[in-house]
């Protein structure tokens, strides 16, 4: 979320103003244009699963089962593949959250309420996603990522566009295929509204990349597409970095994440496994996101020891991962996204069983206490005396659902529902919920392949046919 620092931001809430709207100039036009042939060759990954596909998901399960630092098949295939959604979890318990989503009975738009409080609430109308409360009335790359997303999910092709124009104008000096987006902009001392740390985050940068690409399927938009193809090989070609001993590797940002010859520092919730398959089976033609999905498994298992996720943690060249001094191996409002993330996975992705393991001590607390802990020492398992938010139980409920405790996730979302009605959610917590809540209403499923499977998209596509 910070990608020098990596504090934690302020989520509060008060008032804010918006910056100025945006207009397509001739340069950026041309850009996406050119960029539409290239694009849309990358984006021909979707293709129907056979038998082949079948088999290198198997096979890569199969690789998986061989230990912590087993890697992931190399070979794309696997991505390619088009699974349909279980009905069951990965214990083999019935789970009606896992279900195909239902087709409604029009193709006509089906409003959700939260999307419609979330933009209300922290949303300008120029389409600048606010840290409502912040000192600087802040907005941050990832807010915006996320606000596409839902966008997207909404079926609100309004408010994307919008969000879309103020993050290319304001955040990528008006040319994502030509710049990463800065990932902080705000009020200067000095009273002016602008960038106020150029450096990028390459978690808004993938779910960008990944919103951009299932957009343009399911809107059947190509200059998404061609901005989402560029703007994905543009993560890979800036904010990678080859490690030894553990391969092409998710960098936090382009600039202040090696902080010597054989050390790197990652962030494991910049990860969502999902969404590099998802943009793998998009652009099958670069074998580096499979590289780079395979690297993220060790990232996000092997800097969790005792089954609690870090904020950060250190990577050092041939001899593996150490505590984050800076962060304290503090589990916190970064990690929790590593539970959502994993909680909303396929459960026939080759990750969702080894996940869902892995982090079954973070479902035993909250079996245990009632809540999830809001910070957590990830090098003894000691918990913080304080309980996680209402986002902190909104973002365990996928979780504790795709491990078939289902009424442990139901109480999450009860007690998630209660503490938003004693105090108003910001806006961090408020994209936690709208995650969880849109994932367990059935609005949005992860395939197997990453791809989106969207309520109002897939049984409209299939009536189109």
């Amino acid at each position: 979320m910070t990608p020098v620092s990596g504090k934690a931001p302020s989520w509060g809430r008060g008032d804010a103003r918006g910056a100025a709207g945006w207009r397509l100039g001739p340069k950026v036009a041309g850009v996406v244009v050119r960029a539409v042939g290239v694009a849309m060759a990358l984006a021909g990954a979707s293709m129907a699963m056979g038998m082949g596909a079948q088999q290198a998901v198997a096979q890569e399960v199969t690789q998986q089962g061989g230990g912590a630092n087993a890697v992931i098949a190399s070979s794309a295939s696997a991505a390619h593949a088009v699974l349909a959604t279980s009905a069951t979890d990965a214990t083999g318990t019935a789970n009606p959250s896992n279900a195909t989503i239902a087709a409604p009975a029009n193709c006509a738009l089906s409003p959700w309420p939260r999307w419609q409080q979330f933009k209300r609430d922290f949303m300008s109308a120029d389409g600048r996603v606010i840290d409502v409360g912040s000192t600087d009335s802040r907005t941050v790359s990832e807010g915006q990522s996320y606000a596409l997303f839902f966008a997207l999910v909404a079926n609100d092709r309004a408010a994307f566009d919008t969000i879309l124009r103020w993050t290319e104008q304001h955040l990528a000096q008006g040319d994502l295929t030509a710049h990463l987006p800065a990932w902080l902009w705000g009020r200067a001392d000095d009273g002016q509204w602008k960038v106020l740390d150029a450096n990028a985050s390459s978690d808004a940068d993938l779910w960008i990349a990944y919103a951009l690409l299932e957009a343009g399927h399911a809107w059947h938009e190509r200059s998404y597409t061609a901005r989402g193809a560029v703007l994905a090989k543009r993560v890979l070609d800036e904010e990678t970095a080859s490690m030894a001993g553990l391969g092409l590797t998710l960098l936090p940002g382009p600039v202040g994440f090696h902080p010597a010859a054989d050390v790197w520092r990652v962030n494991p919730s910049y990860s969502p496994p999902q969404v590099l398959r998802g943009i793998a089976t998009r652009l099958p033609d670069d074998a580096r996101w499979m590289r780079l999905l395979a690297s993220s498994r060790r990232v996000l298992t092997d800097t969790a020891p005792r089954g609690f996720a870090p904020d950060w943690a250190l990577y050092r060249a041939k001899q593996g991962f150490a505590p984050d001094p800076q962060s304290q191996a503090e589990s916190a409002y970064n990690a929790i996204r590593v539970y959502l993330w994993a909680g909303m996975l396929d459960p026939r992705d080759p990750l969702a069983s080894t996940l869902l393991a892995h982090f079954a001590p973070f479902a035993d607390f909250i079996a245990a206490h009632g809540a999830p802990p809001e910070r957590v020492d990830t090098t003894t398992g000691a918990v913080g005396e304080n309980m996680g938010n209402a986002g902190f139980s909104a973002a365990a409920a996928p979780f504790l659902d795709a491990r078939g405790e289902h009424a442990l996730a139901d109480a999450q979302i009860a007690r998630a529902a209660q503490l938003d009605r004693e105090t108003p959610a910001g806006y961090y917590s408020s994209v936690l919920s709208l995650f969880a809540l849109g994932w367990r209403d059935g609005r949005y499923r992860f395939a197997a392949d990453g791809t989106l499977d969207l309520r109002w998209s897939s049984p409209c596509r299939a009536s189109a046919q």
